[in-house]
């Protein structure tokens, strides 16, 4: 099968079809209106589109089930917005809401390339015994630390303006 060239909005749609069904064993209309905050005639117009794409098995009114294609592709999109959440919250230190935001956002933009190297990265910096930890604190202390810059450092001078730059 070729791959599939997809919207992020159909993206998000298989997404919410495969979350459902993990929770309710099967997905309905109804129920993809209530996740994704969309109208009725918008889950139908999606529902019929991704069963022309032989993604789900959808009738109206019935239930809507994930084909084996559309399987594959839900969970590609549900492994690349857990890897970037986890990126943001476990190595950036940002926040749960502003992470799961910014992975709604990109997980349909970023090149797969760069997702398995941030797949990769939090793999290497939960599992590597010398010093990924500390790394990653590291880091964290930087980010907490970066008002304390020292100006005579070089390195701080990389990452801040000069002193008197009015950002023109």
């Amino acid at each position: 099968m070729a791959e599939q060239q997809l919207s992020a909005s159909q993206e998000d749609y298989l997404e919410a079809i495969s979350h459902v069904i993990d929770e309710k064993r099967v997905a309905r209309s109804k129920d993809l209106v209530q996740r994704l905050g969309v109208n009725s005639s918008s889950v139908t117009q999606a529902l019929r589109i991704l069963s022309q794409k032989d993604l789900i098995h959808y009738e109206p009114y019935g239930v809507v089930t994930l084909t084996a294609a559309g399987e594959t592709l839900a969970r590609d999109v549900i492994r690349r917005h857990r890897a970037l959440n986890a990126f943001f919250v476990r190595i950036l230190g940002v926040d749960g809401a502003t992470a799961e935001d910014a992975a709604c956002k990109m997980e349909h933009a970023m090149p797969r390339v760069i997702v398995e190297r941030l797949v990769q990265f939090i793999d290497y910096t939960e599992r590597c015994p010398r010093g990924s930890a500390e790394w990653v604190e590291g880091f964290g202390y930087f980010c907490r630390a970066k008002s304390e810059l020292d100006p005579h450092c070089q390195a701080c001078e990389l990452i801040s303006p000069p002193q008197g730059a009015d950002g023109a």
